[in-house]
């Protein structure tokens, strides 16, 4: 009985423990990019979204995908440690695509509590 109650309560501070350890957390120091006004002569725009792992366990950047083919996300698909930083460098196309206002997203998906953020871009292109 003595080993049974002792078993019960080692099996419950197990579980207690495992469950006291926060997920991977990715927080992004910013969500919006805006390259302002350019011109179609120079159309290739890049920047870069720096984002933290506020948990604490690593966190794995699964994909990144563009709402089009103008835009192309590129990032590290190596884990990112508690604490740590990490990048999503992005870069807009507007060779051949129409003068003006445009807005794109970016979809990140992740192992973090949690799993979608959206980033996004815009600006406005002139002759």
């Amino acid at each position: 009985m003595k080993k049974l109650l002792l078993f019960t309560m080692l099996l419950i501070c197990g579980m207690v423990t495992a469950q006291a350890q926060k997920p991977a957390e990715i927080k992004f120091t910013e969500t919006v990019h805006h390259f302002g006004e350019f011109s179609q002569k120079n159309a290739k725009q890049s920047c870069t979204f720096t984002f933290t792992n506020e948990g604490e366990e690593p966190l794995v950047i699964n994909q990144a995908v563009a709402s089009c083919g103008c835009t192309v996300p590129k990032y590290s698909k190596e884990p990112i440690q508690p604490g740590e930083s990490g990048v999503i460098e992005v870069v807009y196309n507007g060779t051949g695509k129409s003068l003006g206002f445009f807005k794109k997203s970016i979809t990140v998906r992740s192992n973090g509590a949690v799993e979608l953020t959206r980033l996004y871009i815009d600006g406005t292109m002139t002759e």
